[in-house]
């Protein structure tokens, strides 16, 4: 070597040069291979734990039951985790309860739970999420710990992690922290959250809710309008007078959930409502109502001042098990042109309207097809109906 650089020191202007190519040629070299041992490292790692995978499929039953041995085994313990956790996500019952059992026996849980309260940055926000997929109670007082942390990013991941968890006690402790407006997350993440853990006892929600005031209290009426279920009539008919437009619509989606006897003088009250938005909710839930009684009301919001509320309340009566000529008749006498051609609209949409009139043509009903045919006219569909334009679907 030493001979090599007397040589080049002989060069003259060119030895910096030659220096600068020697050492890049060398640089190169050994970037090249590290390149190669570690992707050799990689390749002899993924098939042992492919093997590993194997092996415990075809044990499955024998690791989850037996004593955890392979927990010795940092490759072993990583697989079984991570198809535990993988199998947790789709298991019910006593399947459920087995491999949650399993997680405890082997200490995977408590090592979850430890790394959630140990951990900093994204270890600690990786083990919040995983810890949440365990579905199992121990997790939670961990989980309630990061929702006070100093970075969203975290509190975020515990948010994710409670809705991992899909377990009522989950609820409680984000809803008291929400309640008093100290837990500071984006509102889909939360509103996520409360959703799958409140979905199995919508009870859970309603203490909080009475509790709460302003927009928490909004928000939270927006979330129990999905998981509302029969047993919460009464609630709903306080939240359809309350003074708040937004709880109110909230209570109108909601109705849809409740017996429809029940749900009706609400919803009836509630279709005339100040807001156009409370009357579009209310609309909206007496079309999946699907009984006859709603029908006056839907034909009454065809004339509402509101465009929305007019194609919805159309939408609600093609929905309707009545017989639609009698319907558009009836939309036909209430004398109102908005109305009957947001009808025919819906009618057209749907592929509807050519089948229908010509099966009232037969039936003789003149003065009928005259208003539908006008109506079509107005909206600029006046083409020839001679021969019909769509396919019918049955």
């Amino acid at each position: 070597m030493a001979f090599a650089f007397d040589t080049l020191s002989r060069t003259g202007p060119a030895e910096i040069l030659l220096k600068a190519i020697v050492v890049c040629v060398a640089g190169i070299s050994v970037l090249l291979s590290f390149i190669v041992l570690r992707r050799w490292l990689r390749a002899r790692y993924f098939a042992r734990r492919d093997r590993q995978i194997v092996y415990t499929r075809q044990h499955w039953d024998e690791l989850i039951g037996a004593p955890p041995a392979w927990r010795s085994d940092p490759l072993a313990s990583e697989v079984m985790e991570t198809l535990l956790l993988d199998s947790i996500e789709v298991s019910q019952g006593e399947e459920l309860a087995r491999l949650v059992e399993c997680l405890r026996r082997s200490g995977l849980l408590d090592k979850r739970i430890q790394e959630a309260r140990s951990r900093k940055r994204w270890r600690r926000r990786k083990a919040l999420v995983m810890l949440g997929r365990t579905r199992a109670a121990e997790a939670i007082p961990a989980l309630t710990d990061a929702l006070d942390a100093g970075d969203m990013e975290t509190r975020i991941a515990a948010v994710r992690g409670m809705g991992k968890l899909a377990l009522p006690e989950a609820a409680v402790p984000m809803l008291l922290l929400f309640c008093q407006e100290r837990l500071s997350v984006p509102w889909t993440v939360l509103k996520n959250a409360l959703w799958a853990c409140c979905s199995p006892s919508p009870a859970v929600l309603l203490p909080h809710l009475r509790a709460a005031a302003g927009l928490p209290r909004e928000l939270l009426a927006r979330v129990l309008a999905e998981i509302a279920d029969p047993s919460m009539g009464d609630e709903l008919l306080l939240l359809a007078g309350d003074r708040s437009s937004e709880i109110r619509a909230a209570a109108a989606r909601a109705f849809v959930r409740v017996d429809p006897q029940l749900a009706l003088p609400p919803l009836s009250y509630l279709v005339t409502d100040g807001e156009w938005f409370v009357r579009l909710r209310a609309v909206i839930a007496l079309g999946f109502l699907g009984i006859a009684e709603a029908v006056p009301l839907l034909i009454r919001s065809l004339s509402d001042r509101h465009r929305q509320v007019r194609q919805r309340a159309a939408w609600g009566l093609m929905r309707s098990a009545q017989d639609m000529p009698e319907i558009l008749r009836a939309v036909v006498q209430a004398g109102d042109n908005y109305g009957l051609q947001v009808m025919v609209a819906e009618l057209e949409r749907c592929a509807r309207f050519v089948p229908l009139l010509e099966r009232m043509r037969h039936s003789g009903d003149g003065r009928l097809v005259s208003a539908l045919v006008d109506a079509r006219a107005k909206l600029g569909l006046s083409k020839e109906l001679t021969q019909p334009q769509y396919v019918s679907v049955p």
